[in-house]
């Protein structure tokens, strides 16, 4: 970045305008902190976007992914890892703040930034108080690219330990398409029907994508 004007490097650049005027290539190259011996770190930078297919392709990748582009490496691929989930949890609001979800629109809004995009089904239950507000989040099950095993046992054993009025049940799609396979459907119509008979209800099952969700609410399921 030498052959750069000072105005026009990534690191003065934020100091004089602020990180919203940087471009993707230049957040990546302050994370990464250096190049290598051939190329500097916004042209290693580019190589790693180019590599992966863009900036939000980067929430996706695992650490071996990152680090087989030339002047990554195992320490920036971490480094770079890192600064993404901090992101992903400045999306999601504190817990204190105590959330209210009235609609699945308002569910949405608060699992897509914590389970969007991973690359594992992750299975949880969003514990609620009688006036839907948030009381915890659990993931009951991590399973691999593409299914979890969960029985109503378990997502009731953590609604009583922590005395929930009602649950929005939730899971992720590792492909990016939160639509629901027959799998889904059967387990939420056994969740219903659990919550009927423990008094407890359910009151959504949401599955998230990567940037899209499906409600079994708004599809008329529940």
């Amino acid at each position: 970045m030498k052959d750069l004007s000072p105005d026009d490097r990534p690191r003065e650049k934020l100091l004089r305008h602020g990180a919203a005027a940087l471009g993707d290539n230049e957040l990546v190259a302050l994370v990464l902190g250096s190049g290598c011996t051939r190329s500097d770190a916004l042209a290693v930078a580019n190589d790693l976007l180019r590599a992966r297919g863009g900036l939000h392709a980067l929430v996706r990748s695992t650490t071996d992914e990152l680090a087989q582009v030339p002047g990554v490496g195992s320490a920036k691929a971490t480094r770079i890892l890192a600064a993404m989930e901090l992101g992903r949890r400045t999306l999601a609001q504190a817990p204190s703040a105590r959330v209210q979800l009235r609609t699945p629109r308002d569910a949405a809004a608060y699992l897509l930034p914590l389970f969007g995009s991973r690359t594992t089904e992750h299975f949880g239950v969003v514990l609620l108080d009688t006036k839907h507000r948030v009381m915890r989040t659990t993931t009951i099950a991590v399973g691999t690219l593409n299914s979890t095993v969960v029985e109503p046992r378990d997502v009731f054993r953590e609604a009583v330990m922590g005395s929930a009025a009602a649950l929005v049940v939730f899971h992720n799609h590792p492909s990016g398409d939160p639509s629901p396979s027959p799998d889904d459907l059967a387990l939420t119509r056994r969740l219903v029907a659990a919550g009927t008979l423990m008094g407890i209800d359910i009151v959504d099952h949401i599955v998230v994508g990567d940037v899209r969700y499906c409600s079994f609410k708004e599809m008329g399921k529940l």
